[in-house]
Order: C-alpha cells, then sequence, then structure tokens
C-alpha cells in the first residue's frame, strides 16, 4: 500500500480526497492537521512549527499539501502557513526522504490575467464582449492576485528548489474554485469552477504519476465554457480529462 500523508484533511478538498482513497483501499492514509480527525491517523499540529511535524513524515512515500490560509490578510497568518509551513513541509518531507510532493498551488497564481481583456470580461460577465476564441493561459505564465496568489508562486519556486537541489518529485496543482455545493450554476462566472469529482481525479493522478516525473505544473478546472485556462499540459502529462463542465451555469 502507498502511503499518503495529506495536510489539511479536515478541509473540503481533504475531505474529498480522503474519502476517495479510503474507498480505493490501495493507499495508508496519515492526517497532518490543526485540529483531531477520527477514524484516520492524525498528527496534530500547526505546519509552521517545524519540529512538532517532522514525525508526521518519517515513513511517507508522498505527501500532498493541501493546508493553506486562504485570504490575503492578516498577513502574519498567510506568513506562517503559506510561507513558513511550505518551506517545513518541504523540508520535513526531504528529511524524511519522502519521494513526492503534491502541492496544492492555486488559480490565483495566474489571476490577474482577469484584470485584462478578454479574460476580463468574461471574469464580469460580460460575454457579448467576449470574441469567439481567445490566448489560454498557460501553466508557464504567473500574474498572482493578491498576496495570497503571490504565497502560492512561493510554494511552487520553493518546489522547484526542493525538486532541484535534493532530487525530490514536486507536482504542483494550481487549483481552480471547489465549490462546498459543487453547482456552478450559482456562481457567476463559472470559467474557474473545478468539480469534486475532477478535484480528487486530478490529485490523485499526481499521487500515482511515474516517479521519474519530477517537477511540473498543472492548472486544473472542469470543462468550462469560457474556461481560459490551458488544460493540455494535464492532459499531456497526467492524463486529466475533466469529466464535468459548467453547462447548468448558461441553461436558461
Amino acid at each position: 500500500m502507498k502511503k499518503v500523508l495529506v495536510t489539511g484533511m479536515s478541509g473540503l478538498i481533504g475531505g474529498l480526497l480522503r474519502r476517495h482513497l479510503e474507498d480505493d483501499g490501495g493507499y495508508e492514509l496519515t492526517a497532518l492537521n490543526r485540529s483531531p480527525l477520527d477514524g484516520v491517523r492524525c498528527v496534530q499540529a500547526d505546519i509552521a512549527d517545524f519540529d512538532a511535524i517532522k514525525s508526521a513524515f518519517v515513513g511517507q512515500d508522498t505527501v500532498v499539501h493541501l493546508a493553506a490560509h486562504l485570504k490575503d490578510e492578516p498577513f502574519e497568518t498567510l506568513q506562517a502557513a503559506n510561507l513558513t509551513g511550505v518551506y517545513n513541509v518541504y523540508e520535513a518531507a526531504r528529511s524524511a526522504g519522502v519521494r513526492r510532493v503534491v502541492f496544492a498551488s492555486s488559480g490565483s497564481t495566474i489571476k490577474g490575467w482577469e484584470d485584462v481583456l478578454p479574460y476580463r470580461a468574461m471574469a464580469e460577465g460580460r460575454y457579448e464582449d467576449v470574441p469567439k476564441s481567445w490566448p489560454m493561459i498557460t501553466h508557464e505564465m504567473v500574474r498572482p492576485r493578491g498576496a495570497y496568489g503571490a504565497s502560492k508562486v512561493w510554494g511552487e519556486a520553493v518546489g522547484r528548489h526542493f525538486s532541484d537541489a535534493y532530487g525530490m518529485s514536486v507536482l504542483c496543482v494550481r487549483i481552480g474554485s471547489v465549490l462546498d455545493h459543487n453547482d456552478p450554476s450559482r456562481i457567476v462566472p463559472s470559467m474557474a469552477w473545478l468539480s469534486h469529482r475532477d478535484v480528487v481525479d486530478i490529485l490523485v493522478r499526481c499521487i500515482d504519476a511515474p516517479e521519474d516525473l519530477r517537477y511540473d505544473i498543472f492548472l486544473a478546472t472542469s470543462r468550462n465554457r469560457y474556461g481560459y485556462r490551458d488544460l493540455e499540459h494535464a492532459r499531456d502529462v497526467l492524463g486529466y480529462v475533466p469529466q464535468d463542465t459548467d453547462d447548468s451555469a448558461f441553461e436558461a
């Protein structure tokens, strides 16, 4: 069985991933979480405290790092979780000999493109002003929105360093908008929507990707009518093809 440590398992995406991996039966799960979790081995600690978390990484094959502060403010909290905490996760993984870290990055790393046309028209729901085709934003591009988006760029860059310096496999997923209700018709715009099924799919594909895949970044959304985030790279490397669409967002 593959031993997988998931940070932030009590969150929405962490819970979705946990249920899938438990149902599969081929994974031995451990949670690294600030709050206790029933039914799974849980190391209860804050990722900003290196000494408190390092034991959780011993013996693990893969770490899926989901824990994060999701807002720009307060900066002290963002710094502790998304800067210091992210470095601690990579360093704890390195020191324990973990082969792979799957880093939950964010579409906020490129969301600054929504300030310029034609992406701004999409973001504002002015679909009559959107051309028939538009340049896709790729995994090689960076234009963060806010301190949160910038912190995720930091996480990707630190992952690049650990991969190059220590030979770790680091796969970064720029996760789109995952909603509690999983209903794209309840948000406008829906162009960054990522369904529950699709977010689990791409994370599992990263966990199970070939060991010689050393470092990469993937954009992840469902198949959205006005999607501007390129999914071809994730398809070509991981075989990720979204199963869900945002068609319901445009139904009369």
